[in-house]
């Protein structure tokens, strides 16, 4: 592919420089229409599953193999891609780092995975596992039941996503125990190939190949591993599963599903924009600056497979500047997913995981901490389920008036109009609006 024309967008003040909080896009022939932007991203978010590697150590004088039996026991691996089984684990198997649960990918729904990873990590919690450098967790999102090849753009917009915003994902995903050691060290995590290659200069099958040849990063190590995937003749893709792998280990159900949604978040937003073209990577002092602020953060000089970070703090509200750029990028998508992800990930990118862990937080105290920026669900009593009942069966309608529901819907709940209104503001997940077409309350989720 011959290196595209960019094109860019002048500032505000009349000035050429490329602005941070105003990406512009390289030209390029393949753009998605917006009919084709909102098809693939329907299609994707249908298709597409996010599966994890879970890495942890063993407690201390435990035997690996008496605590993996002791874990398939619990946990109730399937073994089987296809078969969720009871807690969604694949398997348990030994890792370099102690032990490995590979969790199936299932459709992302906020509720649904915090609660089954608080089910995988409780017994996990009460065996004293141990969250050591060595460990990492991986996120793969891998289509199934894909109906058709992907537009490379898609990828390629997923790649430099990652790229522009790299420091700020690697500081946001990470959980060392130490100002010294924010992170692991990037020996299996490797940026190196990932900053370098980029898809103004080759198609992301090239790059692919690049990657699986090149003599200074093991192509499965890559910070952004493209290993899996397959490419078609026409240079899209055939399927759909690529792997990210720099977070570090987590013991947190509501981290691991808040960058469930950030993984998911980007690759939808990288459909959204490439309707516009190729996402730039910034201006060249700004590219410049975010190699230096990754190099400073990952690398393979530190103790016992860890990072050497002390370079960093001078400069953390940089790296937390860019990760807070990289979910202001993303929001347009938080607000179609509709739940407390961008709410986790923002309090993450403000304090990751190893900055909480260095002033003695306890994997607990931050699941508590996270959990508690939530607003709590509403219960639901036998009042509610009557007005629920009227609304999603239609028993009130065809009225002129939403009083005029309001009163049927009393009726038939056992109690006057005024209740019914004042409980419909409980049900605001579920969007109940007055529809003047059907004369009546319907709910939109």
């Amino acid at each position: 592919m011959a290196k595209a024309a960019l094109k860019v967008e002048s500032s505000p003040g009349g000035q050429g420089a490329i602005c941070e909080e105003s990406p512009v896009f390289s030209c390029r022939p393949d753009c998605l229409s917006f009919g084709q932007a909102t098809y693939y991203q329907d299609l994707l978010y249908r298709t597409i599953k996010i599966g994890t590697e879970l890495e942890f150590a063993l407690p201390k004088m435990a035997k690996r193999q008496e605590l993996e039996e002791e874990l398939i026991a619990t946990l109730q691996p399937s073994q089987d891609m296809n078969r969720l089984g009871r807690l969604g684990v694949f398997d348990i198997s030994k890792e370099h780092c102690g032990i490995e649960i590979r969790v199936i990918g299932r459709h992302p729904h906020w509720d649904s995975q915090v609660n089954q990873y608080r089910q995988i990590i409780a017994p996990l919690m009460a065996k004293e596992v141990r969250m050591r450098p060595t460990c990492g967790l991986h996120f793969h999102l891998l289509s199934v039941g894909l109906s058709e090849p992907v537009p490379e753009i898609i990828l390629a917009n997923l790649w430099n996503m990652t790229r522009r915003y790299a420091p700020g994902l690697k500081f946001l995903t990470s959980g060392g125990e130490s100002v010294t050691a924010l992170c692991r060290r990037r020996q299996h995590n490797a940026h190196q190939e990932v900053m370098r290659q980029s898809p103004e200069e080759h198609t992301m099958a090239q790059i692919q190949a690049i990657l699986k040849d090149s003599h200074e990063v093991p192509e499965h190590q890559n910070f952004f591993n493209l290993e899996h995937l397959r490419f078609n003749e026409m240079g899209q893709l055939a399927n759909f599963h690529v792997e990210f792998r720099y977070p570090d280990g987590d013991l947190s159900s509501h981290s691991i599903t808040a960058k469930v949604f950030l993984f998911l978040s980007m690759m939808l937003k990288a459909v959204e924009i490439s309707k516009f073209g190729l996402l730039h990577v910034g201006r060249r002092a700004h590219w410049q600056r975010k190699q230096e602020l990754l190099d400073l953060i990952s690398n393979n000089d530190g103790r016992l497979a860890t990072s050497e970070t002390s370079a960093c703090l001078p400069f953390l509200d940089e790296y937390r500047q860019n990760a807070k750029d990289l979910l202001r990028f993303l929001k347009s998508i938080f607000i179609l997913l509709d739940n407390p992800a961008e709410i986790v990930l923002q309090d993450l990118a403000r304090q990751p995981i190893s900055l909480r862990r260095d002033q003695g937080c306890q994997w607990q105290d931050i699941d508590d901490q996270l959990q508690g920026l939530l607003s709590p669900a509403g219960s639901l009593d036998e009042l509610d389920y009557k007005i629920c009942k009227v609304i999603e069966l239609g028993l009130v309608d065809a009225k002129e008036r939403y009083r005029d529901w309001l009163v049927g819907a009393a009726y038939l709940s056992n109690c006057d109009a005024g209740e019914v209104e004042r409980r419909l503001t409980k049900y605001q997940q579920r969007k109940p609006l007055w529809s003047p077409a059907l004369g009546r309350v319907v709910f939109f989720r």
